[in-house]
């Protein structure tokens, strides 16, 4: 693996940490905006618990070494999180703003994701 490739790993996997566990945080103590937002899209209160264990559960689990599999299920989790807020946010006529972080999060988990090293995938690279 590259150097430059570590470095795009490294910096996509910390902002993707950081504002999974940001957001997760801001879940799971269910903030005021959360709750509303939530509410407006049609979910229940209670799924905010549940989103904001399984973030900062997934934020541990792509940054601790080894345990590749588990890594898969954690950007598994990510990716569809992130998209399943993406296409909530368009199904009932949200703008790009509301889209925006989604967004980002989920660019930030396939970049990770694709510039991982070998180490952290199920099957190395080169094998």
């Amino acid at each position: 693996m590259t150097r430059r490739n570590i470095i795009i790993y490294w910096i996509a996997t910390i902002w993707l940490a950081l504002g999974m566990i940001s957001t997760g945080t801001v879940q799971l103590l269910k903030w005021k905006e959360e709750v509303e937002m939530f509410t407006h899209l049609g979910y229940p209160v209670y799924l905010l618990t549940l989103l904001g264990v399984w973030k900062i559960l997934g934020v541990v689990t792509v940054l601790m070494p080894k345990f590749p599999l588990l890594k898969e299920w954690a950007y598994a989790g990510f990716f569809f999180a992130m998209s399943g807020a993406v296409f909530s946010h368009l199904a009932i006529g949200d703008g790009v703003k509301e889209c925006f972080g989604p967004v980002l999060l989920l660019i930030l988990t396939v970049v990770s994701w694709y510039f991982r090293p070998g180490d952290r995938k199920i099957i190395p690279a080169n094998q």
